[in-house]
């Protein structure tokens, strides 16, 4: 369960991240690769498809973005076209993070959440 959004920091199952982080419908959590991102589109507010396929290795139903503070991080369209037609949410992550918690508790939720701007 996500506990905490503040800028810079997430916390998560009494655990704080001071990074960018995926969390799998497992519960397994780890840090966002979002140098695939970065480095192809000079910025890691742009979600590749290259970046997200790393994270598609669990089954899914709804995948949640969180953008960010102030919603910079975005899907790109090829991004999501690998999601298929699973419903995707994207919101600031404060939002996001507290509508993770609330689909887990009947879906299968990807969630990859972005702690800065």
């Amino acid at each position: 369960m996500i506990e905490g959004v503040k800028f810079g920091a997430i916390t998560v199952n009494g655990k704080t991240y001071g990074h960018d982080i995926v969390i799998y419908p497992s519960g397994r959590i780890e840090r966002r690769k979002k140098e695939i991102s970065k480095r192809k589109h000079g910025t890691s507010h742009k979600l590749d498809p290259e970046e997200l396929t790393e994270y598609l290795r669990e089954d899914f139903d709804v995948l949640v973005v969180g953008t960010g503070m102030y919603g910079m991080l975005s899907l790109l369209p090829e991004s999501r076209a690998l999601v298929g037609n699973r419903e995707i949410i994207e919101k600031p992550t404060r939002d996001a993070a507290e509508l993770f918690n609330e689909l887990r508790k009947e879906k299968r939720v990807l969630g990859v959440f972005h702690i800065t701007c």
